[in-house]
């Protein structure tokens, strides 16, 4: 079995790479439909913060990018915030560092 690599300044510019290629602008009714799936149980408190995080940023353009290891974000360039989530497992808020990042993809388009 191949050793699991920890060196976390190597998963992030991995991580980077893989979503600065993928990054598109992608619709509500996308992103909507992308919840369903991710979240398919009303009640699920996942669910309940990403379709929250969608109606908090209503009306604006929305970023969607997946990296080689599944994990995804959501990036709301007008109001700079973003979440990341991994199926099947969690989500939560970006971090600064993570928003200046993305700020820096989605400006260089």
């Amino acid at each position: 079995m191949k050793p699991e690599n920890l060196n976390m300044d190597e998963i992030t510019e991995a991580r980077r790479k893989s979503m600065t290629a993928s990054i598109r602008t992608i619709s509500l009714d996308e992103l909507k439909a992308l919840g369903v799936k991710l979240f398919p149980f009303a009640g699920d408190p996942w669910r309940e913060r990403f379709f929250g995080f969608l109606d908090e940023n209503r009306g604006a353009t929305f970023h969607h990018a997946t990296a080689d290891d599944g994990v995804q974000v959501v990036y709301c360039h007008a109001k700079e915030k973003g979440i990341w989530f991994l199926p099947k497992s969690g989500l939560g808020p970006m971090q600064p560092q993570g928003l200046a990042r993305f700020k820096q993809i989605v400006e260089g388009r």
